[in-house]
């Protein structure tokens, strides 16, 4: 029998060329650049804190609204006038002061309260008479709306004016800020009375630089859709729109004034101090 002694040579050979090949081959994968893990690590760390960045950002916007739709701060709103302000003809809970100050409870002044003294029947010169009485509610605010009545009698246009004008400084003098609601009236009074009739609500704003409402009933007045059968008196519905497309726009800055006006009085920050050292 043969024995193997040595190396066969061509058995030699095929082992040296196989080895050569398997070093070669990890020559070349030890010569490819490595994957940029550190790159692509610093990439995902910075999407992560971006997003994080987002995220706090939001959170801090919406608890900034949330503190800004929130103002607890109380206010009193008279509502004057004759019964478009009473609210003849409609369940209490949908006249406009009503609905007036629920719209605001919503909107955040959670401590706003709007006193409906409206008097159906009632002239310029009624309202006037009863000033006294209404001042003791101690409004921060009122809406003034009066005069319709006077039209629909014929009223001399100046004495309307001069109610008007009365009503705004003795109002004013009680430390109310007024809003003052224009009226008009249909033209079967004549073009003259109708036009010296609408023109004193504007100048009178102008004169004691008033908030104004140019027109109260603007967008309901002849619609039948939206008054009563009388044609006069609005609907819940007619109402509704008198609150958030007549009254509100003037009104809410007007309270933000107000309110701003409150809170750095000194009776204001001597009841905070108060507060913070019994707290």
């Amino acid at each position: 029998m043969t024995r193997f002694k040595g190396k066969h040579p061509m058995h030699s050979t095929s082992i040296k060329h196989l080895s050569l090949a398997i070093f070669s081959s990890l020559s070349l994968m030890a010569c490819q650049p490595a994957p940029d893990t550190t790159t692509q690590d610093s990439a995902n760390q910075e999407a992560i804190a971006q997003d994080s960045t987002a995220q706090s950002t939001n959170s801090a916007q919406n608890n900034s609204q949330s503190a800004e739709q929130t103002i607890t701060q109380p206010i009193t709103i008279l509502a004057l006038g004759d019964s478009l302000t009473e609210g003849l003809g409609v369940a209490e809970q949908d006249s406009y002061p009503a609905q007036l100050e629920a719209a605001l409870h919503e909107a955040g002044y959670v401590n706003a309260k709007v006193v409906n003294s409206g008097l159906s029947g009632e002239t310029s010169t009624g309202l006037v008479n009863r000033l006294d009485w209404v001042m003791k509610t101690k409004p921060d605010i009122t809406i003034l709306t009066t005069g319709a009545n006077d039209a629909m009698r014929g009223i001399e246009v100046a004495m309307i004016e001069k109610n008007i004008r009365t009503a705004i400084e003795r109002l004013q003098a009680g430390g109310s800020t007024v809003i003052l609601g224009g009226m008009q009236v249909y033209d079967n009074m004549g073009n003259e009375y109708v036009k010296s009739f609408s023109d004193i609500y504007p100048r009178i704003a102008e004169d004691t630089g008033v908030a104004f409402i140019p027109f109260f009933l603007d967008g309901v007045a002849a619609d039948r859709e939206l008054n009563q059968d009388d044609a006069i008196h609005p609907t819940k519905d007619g109402y509704t729109i008198i609150v958030n497309d007549n009254i509100l726009p003037v009104l809410k800055p007007t309270l933000a004034q107000v309110l701003d006006s409150n809170q750095s009085s000194p009776d204001t920050q001597l009841s905070t101090a108060t507060t913070a050292e019994t707290s």
